[in-house]
């Protein structure tokens, strides 16, 4: 079983920052993409950062030069870094994974349960 767990969250005023985390645990064989979604109150979710294995990134327009995600493959663990926070950024932010659990298996995206960001204008 494969489990993603974030902290980090919480209540910032705007400007202020926040940093997240993600720990993946269970049968892990291989991480190949990590990534931060957001889903705020009557929207859709939408993709905020993603990294490769290779430490390539790309973000969403909204939050680029703000926001920077990074990983540590020693520790299965992905992060975002978010900085020069904004009212509109105030969301749910979950963590999501590319794993293969055995060299034989299909590689199989899995989500944490989310963290609430809620910034105060």
């Amino acid at each position: 079983q494969v489990q993603l767990v974030e902290s980090g969250g919480g209540l910032v005023q705007a400007g202020g920052s926040l940093r997240l985390s993600c720990a993946a645990s269970g049968r892990l064989f291989s991480i190949n993409r990590m990534a931060w979604y957001r889903q705020a109150p009557g929207k859709q979710r939408e993709l905020v950062a993603a990294i490769t294995s290779g430490s390539s990134t790309d973000y969403v327009d909204s939050v680029k030069e703000r926001f920077t995600i990074s990983r540590d493959n020693a520790k299965n663990s992905v992060y975002l870094q978010m900085n020069s926070l904004k009212s509109e950024d105030t969301a749910v932010y979950y963590c999501n994974a590319a794993i293969r659990i055995t060299a034989g298996t299909w590689m199989t995206e899995y989500w944490g349960q989310g963290t609430q960001v809620t910034v105060s204008s």
